[in-house]
């Protein structure tokens, strides 16, 4: 019977976990994590695009419920296209909205907060947009601060509504 060295039983170890190791890797195939992979994939960059929206749309009531006025129509000015708008008067002088655009491509939304007054058969308001939300080519629209006013015609609840001012995609 021979004997075996110190050395020679480390290396005859060495070399069956080894072995272990690399059948482990080949079972896993490609779920095993490469060596020169990041262990969080880093995103792919995505250049930053601005687009201005000067938007005017003439809408129509939908529906009402409450002090919350549901209207459509399209926009025009910077692109045409379908929007909505759920214009809330919170009190006798705010107004709160939800306001979505259906570019080709896409969507985008946002909300609005405006001062609101009533002037005879008329009620105005103004103040301010932030689109916080986009889908297909606007997915990453973010803009805020954008200006947000129009007119309520009190007999028939139409609203005309402006949108206007610079965001990001």
């Amino acid at each position: 019977m021979q004997r075996r060295n110190h050395s020679q039983v480390s290396l005859g170890m060495t070399l069956a976990v080894a072995a272990v190791y690399v059948g482990v890797l080949l079972a896993l195939g490609p779920f095993a994590p490469a060596a020169s992979q990041a262990a969080t994939p880093i995103p792919a960059a995505h250049a930053t695009r601005t687009f201005s929206l000067n938007e005017t749309g003439s809408l129509h009531l939908t529906s009402k419920r409450g002090f919350t006025l549901n209207e459509q129509g399209t926009a025009s000015g910077s692109v045409r296209a379908p929007i909505y708008v759920h214009l809330r008067i919170v009190s006798t002088t705010r107004v709160t909205a939800e306001v979505s655009l259906y570019p080709s491509g896409g969507s985008i939304s946002g909300s609005a907060t405006a001062s609101y007054r009533r002037e005879g058969s008329f009620a105005r308001f103004s103040g301010s947009l932030s689109i916080d939300r986009g889908s297909g080519s606007y997915n990453r629209a973010r803009g805020s601060g954008l200006g947000f006013s129009g007119t309520i015609q009190r007999s028939n609840d139409a609203v005309t509504v402006r949108v206007s001012g610079t965001a990001s995609n």
